[in-house]
């Protein structure tokens, strides 16, 4: 069995993509930027995500040191999920996105074609 180091491909910009390529990771990583979020926030405001998904893809960045994970040791217990220093240095990537997508819908928008 391969360890993790072995399971990270050569190329670093695979390793992003492996990390957090795909639609729902990054829009998890975008509402973690705002601040802390719960799991039923998460859900509600991720439209058309299922449960397991956030399941797997919350344990698998936390896996990754991509968030962390907290429990408050209250009744009914709260859990809290946030950036770890390592998620938020995602940030630059997700701002580059994000001024991409813009500019995008901008450019369709002037030329009156939809895609």
């Amino acid at each position: 069995m391969k360890t993790k180091a072995e399971l990270i491909p050569e190329c670093p910009v695979a390793t992003t993509v492996q990390l957090i390529g795909n639609k729902w990771k990054l829009l998890i990583i975008r509402n973690l930027l705002q601040r802390p979020w719960r799991f039923n926030e998460l859900q509600k405001n991720l439209e058309g995500i299922s449960q397991k998904v956030l399941t797997d893809s919350l344990r698998s960045m936390e896996a990754d040191g991509i968030i962390t994970r907290t429990v408050y040791p209250e009744v009914p217990p709260r859990v809290e999920y946030a950036l770890s220093e390592l998620g938020e240095s995602l940030k630059p990537i997700l701002d580059a996105m994000k001024a991409w997508g813009e500019k995008y819908k901008q450019n369709n928008e002037q030329t009156g074609e939809k895609r």
